[in-house]
């Protein structure tokens, strides 16, 4: 007996196989009926003849609920008409489980009623798809890594010490002390670096912001490369490489995940580097032509963004910001003490930032200067002020959040449906 999968069908034209999944719904013609199926890889239509076969097996079809779990084995037909270009048709269906009343129907839903019941959303075509679209990024951002010499380094989820300051930070009892859940992996990630050269850090990260916007999570995952002997112009090349890479990969392995979610691809067929680089000056200059709202010297806010971002076909840069909206880490620019070699990759399409990075402090003064300017202890910081008494050099890294992009990519508004299970402010179930 062969054993398939649904997108694996076309090898096994002309002959009969077995499926295994569930019912996605059914539909009767008199003497024919369909049942559509699905099995996590696609959707099969399946056809049931009564002349071909016993009456059990016709009869189902008054029986067989939305996600009833069955396994059909059938005949595989190439059929251009339907999904996925091949039908099965039927020989025998055994059924594993009746489902009771499915929930989740074609009719509108509330958002909280589908986010209670995220535990089944995730099996309805669009949310399959994003999914899908969010493994194929994981798969093309770390091909991209592996094949330039990177290596992985995992980052503990405890820590003692802030990233990013301590005001976001989730505090847990860590038996007789403090800890914190990780803001980034960065900081370990840079102790990696200068023991491998080139590394990169993917796990999740945890913030305790009160922001309730459509591209805010509590809990989401992060890429984080961080590079030896890398200044700020080379850590903008990796930013805007890894990118074009990830994009041009869904491209290319997406198109029938894109179609569900009627992406429209011209948008990201234009994602290929050179990205635009503009300084937070020239930032600034293009809100203020806008009529923004905005005042110099402050981060930029979820509508700067936008703004900014409609006025580029790709990705653009945003680089050297003023050193007050930015982490104490970050190296100053030797022309201009106010400034910081940071950048901000923010999305074309209203998607925002989806990249914050940048060129780290290698002196040893002057961080200790900059933790404690910014009201840090210096002792968690210890093992981290070492990296500049043994062999510092010049660094660099940035931060790609995973969500962000899946939301960007697949063209998708609201960040909650890019992560298979969000936390939010407001939720912690299912």
């Amino acid at each position: 007996m062969i054993i398939s999968t649904i997108d694996e069908l076309g090898k096994y034209e002309g002959q009969e196989v077995t499926v295994r999944g569930w019912v996605y719904n059914t539909r009767s013609i008199g003497k024919i009926w369909f049942l559509i199926f699905r099995d996590g890889t696609g959707l099969l239509q399946c056809v049931v003849v009564k002349a071909e076969v016993d009456s059990l097996t016709f009869d189902l079809e008054g029986t067989l609920t939305q996600e009833s779990s069955v396994k059909v084995t059938g005949l595989v037909r190439k059929e251009p008409r339907a999904t996925g270009g091949y039908e099965l048709t039927v020989k025998n269906i055994t059924v594993v489980q009746i489902a009771d009343e499915y929930p989740i129907s074609p009719k509108e839903h509330g958002t909280a009623f589908l986010m209670d019941n995220r535990h089944l959303w995730i099996r309805s075509k669009k949310q399959n798809a994003i999914l899908r679209v969010r493994h194929q990024i994981i798969k093309a951002a770390r091909d991209f890594f592996d094949n330039n010499g990177f290596t992985l380094v995992d980052s503990p989820m405890f820590t003692a010490n802030a990233v990013e300051g301590t005001s976001n930070l989730f505090e847990v009892d860590y038996f007789d002390r403090s800890a914190y859940l990780t803001q980034s992996g960065q900081l370990y990630g840079e102790a990696s670096a200068m023991a491998l050269g080139k590394i990169y850090v993917f796990g999740p990260t945890f913030r305790a912001e009160k922001s309730k916007t459509r591209r805010h999570l509590t809990e989401f995952w992060m890429l984080e490369p961080e590079i030896a002997y890398c200044d700020l112009d080379e850590n903008m090349d990796w930013a805007e490489k890894l990118v074009g890479y990830i994009v041009q990969q869904c491209i290319g392995k997406c198109k029938r995940e894109f179609e569900v979610l009627e992406r429209d691809l011209s948008k990201l067929e234009a994602i290929v580097p050179p990205f635009p680089r503009i300084t937070y000056d020239e930032a600034a200059d293009i809100l203020k032509k806008a009529g923004a709202d905005f005042e110099y010297g402050n981060d930029l806010g979820a509508t700067d963004e936008t703004i900014i971002g409609e006025n580029f076909d790709k990705p653009v840069m945003i680089h050297r910001w003023p050193a007050d909206v930015k982490a104490f880490y970050m190296k100053r620019d030797p022309n201009n003490n106010e400034l910081a070699l940071g950048v901000d990759m923010i999305a074309p399409e209203g998607f925002g930032e989806i990249i914050g990075g940048g060129q780290r402090e290698d002196d040893y003064d002057t961080l200790v200067n900059r933790i404690q300017h910014h009201d840090l202890p210096l002792k968690p910081f210890k093992w981290y002020l070492d990296l500049r008494k043994y062999g510092s050099v010049p660094h660099s890294g940035f931060g790609l959040g995973l969500e962000r992009v899946v939301a960007w990519i697949t063209g998708t508004q609201h960040i909650r449906e890019c992560i298979p299970f969000p936390r939010t402010m407001s939720r912690l179930e299912p």
